[in-house]
């Protein structure tokens, strides 16, 4: 491992003595650099933090897809840093991707330092060299200066994903779970395709539940809201099919909703009218032809209602539209036929009344109705005739006075 070998202080570097200062490397780090090749430092003596959440490693990978430095472009351009400190910093990505975290984490302190030093104003990149260090500080187990290094990142870029999860990782290895709860609510806010922050929100909501009981949401920090132009994650824009599923499906769910409403709507009308609540009824089926205006029994329905109320036109005018969905519909023809009579129109009620009876001749109100129709048309046609006989002749009479003047006149 490279943190192992000694390195002599050189230009760009210092000794000893960096290391006891604090936000720096610490002394720890020659402790940990003689620890077995391949073991992972663990994290407040629990789990190691790659296997809980993944290497950190791909989010500040070197410029340069090669691992050595020969492989490496260390003089690539880093934001608006200066190229020296652009170079410190493609080192430390070049010797975390390696990890070596001790050696990274002294380039990116070397960095940190020298934007001090330099007066350079570029919150971005050192915001990125912050971030870096604190994964470092994580991968070493140095929880606490990780916790330091992305708090003054967040400062210099609020809302800045890495450090957030670089922070909540630390605060739940602290076992401080309310404060890595809330980092990791915020993390899914920014972006909510960050498996790592569902699979730690899961174990952490139940060891908050253990610890605080069924009152723990009371008793965690305030969740920031993150502004939308902090959000990085965007979905990808839908195809035409997605789009297409999704509007057949929220057509399939506005017709069920509709088709709940009026079957709701048609069993309080057909309760109303048990109860003889003819006008309630009415407006209750006036409510279904809303919903869905080819439904004939409700016309039928709302027509029996307006006959209950001698609304006799708009009963007849109810039982034409069902005719004209249903044409055989006895129900339409019968009421109608009442609506006819209702408006004594006994001619067009009797010749309902045969149609009902054409279709089913066992109807007996039917038969009962069309005998008093029948009754009914006969004794209007004999008053129509009487008063025919009558007008026919007052007319005579009108006429044969006015000859009689007439001729009077022509002898005077």
């Amino acid at each position: 491992m490279g943190n192992a070998q000694k390195k002599a202080p050189g230009k760009g570097e210092e000794g000893g003595s960096h290391h006891s200062r604090p936000g720096t490397p610490g002394a720890n780090r020659s402790a940990r650099s003689q620890e077995p090749p391949g073991k992972k430092p663990e994290v407040n003596g629990t789990h190691p933090v790659e296997r809980r959440v993944g290497e950190e490693s791909q989010s500040i990978s070197p410029t340069s897809s090669g691992t050595g430095a020969e492989n490496c472009n260390l003089d690539a351009p880093a934001g608006a840093l200066p190229p020296p400190l652009a170079r410190l910093k493609n080192e430390g990505n070049m010797l975390f991707k390696n990890g070596q975290f001790g050696d990274a984490l002294d380039k990116y302190t070397q960095a940190i330092e020298g934007c001090e030093r330099e007066g350079v104003d570029s919150p971005e990149d050192i915001c990125i060299l912050y971030s870096n260090r604190a994964a470092c500080y994580l991968k070493d187990g140095n929880s606490s200066d990780c916790i330091q290094d992305c708090a003054r990142a967040l400062e210099l870029r609020p809302f800045s994903l890495k450090p957030l999860l670089r922070r909540a990782m630390a605060y739940e290895s602290l076992e401080r779970y309310r404060k890595a709860y809330v980092d990791y609510k915020t993390v899914l806010q920014i972006d909510v395709s960050v498996q790592a922050a569902h699979d730690s929100i899961h174990r952490i909501t139940k060891l908050l539940i253990e610890q605080d009981g069924p009152d723990w949401r009371e008793k965690l920090p305030e969740i920031p809201v993150v502004p939308l132009s902090a959000q990085q994650h965007r979905r990808e824009e839908p195809s035409a099919e997605v789009l297409q599923a999704r509007a057949a499906r929220a057509e399939q769910e506005k017709a069920r909703q509709t088709e709940a409403r009026f079957t709701l709507l048609k069993q309080e009308g057909n309760e109303l009218v048990k109860k003889g609540q003819f006008q309630s009824a009415m407006e209750k089926y006036s409510e279904c032809l809303k919903l869905k205006s080819s439904e004939c029994s409700i016309y039928t329905n709302r027509a029996l209602c307006y006959l209950k109320l001698d609304r006799y036109e708009e009963a007849k005018q109810d039982c034409d539209s069902a005719l004209r969905i249903e044409p055989a519909n006895k129900k339409a023809f019968y009421r109608r036929a009442l609506a006819h009579k209702g408006l004594k129109d006994y001619l067009s009620s009797s010749t309902d009344l045969q149609e009902v009876l054409q279709l089913d001749p066992n109807v007996r109100e039917a038969e009962q109705e069309l005998q008093e129709v029948t009754v009914l048309l006969r004794e209007s046609l004999l008053t129509a005739q009487g008063e025919y006989t009558l007008k026919t002749a007052l007319f005579q009479k009108h006429f044969e006075l006015h000859v009689c003047v007439c001729s009077e006149n022509r002898r005077g």
